[in-house]
């Protein structure tokens, strides 16, 4: 491909633009993306044929020299076009520095420059070209000259033509790509972000995330939190102190969160959007969590526009904490900086500057004031947002000067030089000289702001006397035996700049920065001979600078480098040798001035540690603030902890300067340490003893103030002042019987501190006696009713005096006393009783110290003489059993005159004991019981007995042992009228087919096939009335007649069999043959498909065209033959057939002509057309995944599906590996490739699972590799197969059972 230059000049020399060679008034053609030129070489572009396009083209770089460049452009077109690479300094032919390449059979064309230096800044242009056309693209490189280098004077850079690069812009800006789509977001998401967001900022994530009802967001949200707040009580204890994301100018993002776990050992995740995200536990990484007690502090570092999004805290399945980080928020930084600018009076100036992301709110400044667009200013930003122009029409002198793009975080900014258009001599002008101090002193802020200090300021470099490395002679080098050489000096010291010549040139000049110096400006001119030096002493910083000697026509040039390090005044230093004295709760600032001409580093330390703004340091709440001659240091509410050292370093690239202070914090003492113990002493009183506060709070021990309240009052009373030394007391004022709380503060001169307080106490009296037993009812009568009663025991029971009796009627609550002097005896008879009467009796012990508490009451009983007892229960049975109760029914006894019964007693034995026991506490008074808790097929006999006041009658039993177990249900199956009688399902879909049925007990089930067991792929489960049957993935030899035999205990079998038929979609008929049996009509036959011998009936679809890219349309279905007849067939016509077999499960692949069927017309002249000629496309392709694989977070027992989609000609193979060993021949799991979607199922995970899985694909081209994580946790919630959501297939229509079939994950068309 041959270029031509404009310009007149060589190729390769400055100001050249190249161009293709392309016949004139050939059409532009658009490109997809903008800054792509298209040329199209010929007329017209045969069907089939492209002319040459980028889908990638490559990206503008700014690096820094010693570093490596690589460009990538992505090239397409056919045939396939040629790529070469230019630069506008000339060829690329140097094979050690510039690498070229393109793997064989790629789009994607690499362009490396190795060891980049300042010389390397250019324009590169790509250039593809094929017989149809070139399509042309160019690309920046910046490179960052650091050391010496980067004050040389650079090459000054070709101008583009600047008519052409607008007609561009302007031919983009109508090819604007349209806006990307907006990312999804999970609405769930959007719910946990509202509630943990502020109230104030409702409003505004509901407008942005499309959210209208109001208050029934409020509604909604209050019943989450409910929800929310109970699961969040499993792991954690307590929330609080939740600070959202806050983004730094340096694009750093943190947010943080106070967490009380219940369980040290919970795992806490991060999200990101819904994907989990790995973080670290150092700085080094992107994202970080610093831990410290219960703060948990994240931080997001080096933020890209991807970073942006919704961020959640999981303490291992349950959300914390949501918060979100906006695009917004993200500082945009400087990718490409501006770069200095020339050209001619009343010529237009270009600055161009690329972002890294949008920035709506970026100005450009000239000498540090905004400029707004106008005629003479024109502001423009690309459609993507990332590079931003600024065009300067018709530049004067007056435009000269410094311009800048500001982001609000970062800025870049550069130099117009406007010329005159002529050679100008060594000796500058005035204003050349002013113009070039000025851009001296702001060289150093020219750069780009915010992205480190180092990549703004040059790194110094102290050269030896006598180097010359560094300095630049103007002549030739043998004028000057040795030049003058770089110096760095510290503030105040000499500096000695110095030249020696080779010989005598008649009287020097000095020049600073292109003024020429005197006496008068401070510095002492010195001459040995030939050795010529310029003394400075006392530098200052005003006179750092480009010194220049100039004798004769030859001149030196050095540059002198004034540091200072950072002074702090003696008075500030002094006064920071007394200690700070604050009070605990109060704010702490230190502020310390300083002075420096440079940029400083502050670093707070605190007794070593660093502090850091923002409490994740040694200080609590600690903020740093570093301002222009001052840092600060400032503690919102001081604390104990934060007494201590504290030091500050204040660092330059002149020294560093260190200042330190001490800080006592002030507090009321904490309290007394516990436990607060409280004895009673016996005629002492109450004894209490404690030991010292912790923490003093600073000051030294005065006194204890001890205070003891009432229960039931809410005073406190004071009751002493112990002494410092002393962590006893005893408090004799105290009241038998009641009960106290005591407390104890400890107080300073900073006042009293917090209190420890006892448990509340009882100051017990002496002992009395215990209850008694229960009365019990030895004989009844209408005379009297005899008691008996057991002592009582415990404290104050051992010298009992006597029992006071007490009675009162049934219904009543008051007691009636029945004796005044206490018994002694046990046992007592009552005959102060009315006959008919019901009555209960208790009894109180009486002791030296008084009497005790009464004991309990006794039963019941009515003051009559005794009635005969019952007779025997009638027609005892069992009703109801199961594996744990018995139910038992039975009518009264016959009854006589006064032998009622007036209740039942059911007793229970087992067969190798003879001691009956009683099923229920006291009486039954319904004919029917059921005994529960009973152990399952345990045989038990049973009995019952009728009692009423005269006591039990005879019991009666049953004969037989009753065993606790079920009813027998025999075995059946449970069908209804949706039962099919055939079941059709395609190969390579998995089948559930669930039967139901009912048994009792449990029956034995067993799965046959054809008569004989299931293969050991097929599973089969039976739980609760359902055996259900599993094929994961079905093949034709599943195919027969399944039967499920249900088998009871007792040997009574149900048996239910169906018939399941496994297909697949029928094989493509065979070649098609046309002929013409009537006239106007043609009969395509074909040979038949290979699956119409086969079980399931199939059927053919005809299809025809007229032309050979037409659409096909439907002429007959449902054929049943191997041929068809098509009538109305026109002259001068193509047709073109296509035959499909089809059955229940699908069709097949489409069979068609070779040839067209056409009868000609009859005409004279008859036209010929060429068709064209094709070849066909090479699809190879290695393997590339297209979906990779994903982690996993199950519950144990849980079903595991890992799935990911590859692509690759010839077909690629799919081997798992869980970490180094193949999972090939595992019989734990079973994998499928469908369409090249490649999925490993784990039928049940356990922990052992856990680990990393990877699936490996490779044909003859190469190999590609996915991973993902598999994590299994504790036992969880079991998942219903419904929640496979639409993964489970639709029922099969011909179903003879519901049956779930799993469809094939390939892609769609």
């Amino acid at each position: 491909m041959a270029f031509q230059r404009t310009g007149g000049q060589p190729l390769g020399c400055r100001g050249d633009t190249l161009r293709p060679e392309v016949p004139a008034g050939k059409p532009f053609k658009k490109s997809p993306l903008h800054g792509v030129r298209i040329q199209q070489l010929v007329e017209e572009i045969p069907e089939g044929f492209s002319t040459p396009d980028f889908q990638q083209k490559p990206v503008p770089m700014a690096l820094q020299e010693g570093k490596n460049a690589i460009f990538r452009a992505v090239v397409c077109g056919d045939p396939r076009p040629k790529v070469h690479w230019q630069c506008t300094k000339g060829n690329l032919s140097n094979s050690s520095k510039y690498q070229i390449s393109s793997a064989p059979g790629s789009k994607e064309h690499v362009l490396q420059i190795n060891k980049l230096t300042g010389e390397d800044t250019d324009v590169y242009r790509c250039t593809a070209v094929n017989m149809y056309g070139e399509a042309t693209c160019s690309t920046r490189l910046l490179v960052i000259e650091v050391g010496f280098r980067k004050s040389r004077k650079r090459q000054k850079e070709p101008q583009e033509d600047l008519r052409k690069q607008l007609m561009e812009y302007r031919y983009l800006l109508k090819k604007r790509a349209p806006p990307p789509a907006k990312k999804k977001v999970d609405l769930a998401q959007v719910w946990q972000l509202l509630m943990t967001a502020d109230r104030k900022d409702y409003e505004r994530i509901c407008l942005k995330y499309g959210i209208v009802d109001y208050r029934g967001m409020l509604r909604k949200l209050r019943e989450m939190q409910k929800e929310h707040a109970d699961k969040v009580a499993q792991y954690v204890n307590n929330i609080s102190n939740l600070r959202h994301i806050k983004v730094s100018k340096e694009g750093i993002a943190t947010f943080d969160l106070e967490l009380d776990l219940k369980y040290s050992e919970s795992k806490i995740y991060l999200y990101k959007d819904g994907e989990m995200i790995p973080y670290g536990f150092n700085n080094q990484v992107k994202h970080c969590l610093r831990h410290l007690g219960n703060r948990y502090h994240f931080r997001i570092k080096d933020l890209q526009p991807e970073d942006a999004g919704i961020y959640q805290v999981k303490v291992e399945d349950v959300e914390i904490f949501s918060t979100e980080l906006d695009a917004s928020a993200i500082p945009a930084k400087v990718v490409v900086p501006l770069a200095e600018v020339h050209c001619e009076e009343q010529g237009d100036a270009v600055f161009e500057c690329v972002l890294s992301n949008p920035c709506p709110n970026a100005t450009w400044s000239f000498r540090h004031r905004p400029l707004q667009p106008s005629k003479k200013y024109e502001v423009s930003v690309s459609p993507d947002g990332l590079t931003y122009c600024l065009i300067i029409r018709g530049a004067r002198f007056s435009d000269m000067g410094f311009y800048s793009l500001s982001t609000g975080f970062h800025s870049s900014g550069a130099w117009l030089v406007v010329e005159a258009g002529k050679d100008k001599g060594h000796m500058t002008t005035s204003a050349d000289h002013r113009l070039q101090a000025r851009r001296g002193d702001k060289e150093g802020r020219s750069d780009i702001y915010g992205q480190g200090r180092d990549a703004t300021q040059s790194t110094r470099s102290r050269s030896q006397h006598g180097t010359d490395t560094s300095s630049k002679a103007q002549g030739p080098m043998g004028h000057f035996s040795k030049s003058l050489a770089d110096i760095d000096v510290q503030q105040g010291e000499t500096a000695v700049l110095s030249c020696t010549l080779t010989r005598d040139l008649g009287p020097g000049v000095w020049l600073k920065d292109g003024v020429k110096l005197s006496a008068q400006d401070g510095v002492t001119f010195e001459q040995d001979g030939l050795m010529h030096s310029l003394l400075i002493a006392h530098v200052q910083g005003t006179q750092a600078g480009r010194y220049t000697f100039v004798a004769g026509n030859q001149q030196s040039e050095a540059t002198l480098s004034v540091h200072d390090r950072p002074v702090i005044a003696p008075d500030v230093t002094e006064k920071l040798r007394e200690p700070l004295v604050v009070k605990a709760g109060k704010p702490v600032t230190v502020k310390i001035p300083f002075k420096s001409h440079l940029p400083v580093q502050a670093a707070w330390k605190k007794d070593g540690t660093e502090v850091v703004g923002g409490g994740s340091g040694g200080s609590r709440g600690a903020q740093v603030a570093l301002g222009d001659g001052f840092t600060r240091l400032c503690l919102p509410s001081a604390g104990r902890k934060d007494g201590g050292h504290y030091s500050v370093t204040l660092t330059s690239e002149g020294g560093s300067v260190q200042a330190e202070l001490t800080l006592q914090v002030i507090d009321k003492p904490q309290p007394p340490q516990g436990p607060l113990k409280v004895q009673y002493c016996q005629g002492a009183g109450v004894c209490l003893h404690w030991r010292p506060p912790q923490d003093d709070g600073g000051r030294a021990l005065e006194r204890y103030v001890v205070e003891r309240q009432q229960a039931g009052r809410s005073t406190w009373l004071k009751v002493g002042e112990p002494p410092a030394d002393s962590t006893t007391f005893t408090d004799a004022h105290v009241e038998q019987g009641k009960k106290y709380t005591f407390r104890v503060r400890a107080v300073t001169s900073e006042g009293p501190g917090e209190a420890l307080e006892s448990t509340e106490v009882l100051v017990a009296p002496a002992a009395l006696p215990g209850p008694p037993s229960t009365p019990i009812i030895q004989s009844a009568s209408s005379q009297g009713i005899t008691l008996t009663w057991m002592a009582p025991r415990g404290p104050g029971s051992a010298h009992i005096l006597g029992y006071l009796i007490e009675k009162r009627k049934k219904g009543s609550n008051t007691w009636t006393a029945v004796n005044v002097q206490p018994v002694p005896d046990r046992k007592w008879t009552v005959v102060d009783v009315r006959q008919g009467c019901q009555y209960e009796f208790r009894v109180t012990a009486v002791a030296p110290s008084g009497p005790g508490e009464p004991g309990p009451p006794s039963d019941a009983v009515f003051a009559r003489d005794p009635m005969r007892l019952p007779g025997p229960v009638r027609d005892l049975q069992v009703t109801d059993t199961s594996n744990t109760s018995i139910t038992l029914s039975w009518a009264p006894p016959d009854a006589q005159d006064g032998d009622e019964a007036q209740g039942y007693v059911v007793e229970l034995r087992d067969p190798d004991s003879l001691q009956w026991s009683p099923c229920h506490a006291g009486t039954v008074p319904v004919t029917t019981f059921t005994a529960r808790g009973l152990r399952p097929q345990e045989g038990y006999f049973v009995r019952v007995t009728a009692v009423n006041d005269g006591g039990h009658g005879q019991p009666t039993a049953l004969d037989t042992l009753v065993r606790a177990m079920p009813v027998t249900v025999y075995p059946k199956f449970l069908m209804d009228s949706s039962t099919k009688d055939l079941l059709m399902v395609r190969a390579g879909d998995t089948i559930r087919v669930p039967v139901s049925f009912e048994a009792a007990p449990m029956p034995e089930v067993t799965w046959l096939k054809d008569g004989l067991p299931l293969p050991k792929r097929n599973v089969t489960s039976t739980k609760d009335g359902l055996t259900q049957l599993l094929i994961p993935v079905a093949s034709l030899s599943d195919s027969g007649i399944y039967t499920v035999v249900l088998r009871s205990l007792q040997g009574q079998e149900a048996t239910y069999s169906f018939p399941l038929r496994v297909a697949a979609c029928p094989k493509a008929p065979g070649p098609i043959r046309l002929q013409e049996n009537v006239l106007g009509t043609v009969t395509a036959e074909w040979e038949p498909s290979p699956d119409e011998a086969g079980d399931v009936p199939l059927h053919y679809e005809v299809l025809t065209r007229s032309s050979a890219h037409g659409p096909w349309r439907q002429v007959a279905d449902h054929v049943h033959t191997n041929h068809f007849t098509l009538l109305g067939v026109l002259p001068g016509h193509e047709y073109h057939f296509r035959v499909v077999a089809k059955n229940e499960l699908g069709a097949s692949q489409p069979s068609d002509t070779s040839q067209p069927w056409c009868i000609p017309r009859q005409r004279e002249n008859r036209l010929t057309v060429k068709a064209p000629s094709y070849r066909e496309p090479d699809l190879s392709q290695k393997p590339r995944f297209l979906v990779g694989l994903r982690t996993h977070l199950l519950p144990e027992g849980c079903e595991c599906c890992m799935s990911c989609a590859v692509q690759g000609w010839p077909r690629p193979s799919v081997t798992w590996f869980k970490g180094d060993q193949s999972l090939a021949g595992n019989p734990e799991v079973y994998s499928t490739d469908v369409q090249g979607v490649c999925s490993l199922i784990i039928p049940s995970v356990s922990p052992k699972d856990s680990g990393q899985y990877k699936a490996v694909a490779e044909n003859a081209l190469g190999q590609a590799v996915t991973t993902g994580t598999l994590i299994v946790i504790g036992k969880g919630p079991t998942l219903v197969e419904g929640q496979a959501g639409e993964a489970e297939g639709k029922e099969s229509q011909s179903s003879h059972l519901p049956v779930f079939q799993e469809p094939s994950l390939a892609p769609q068309e």
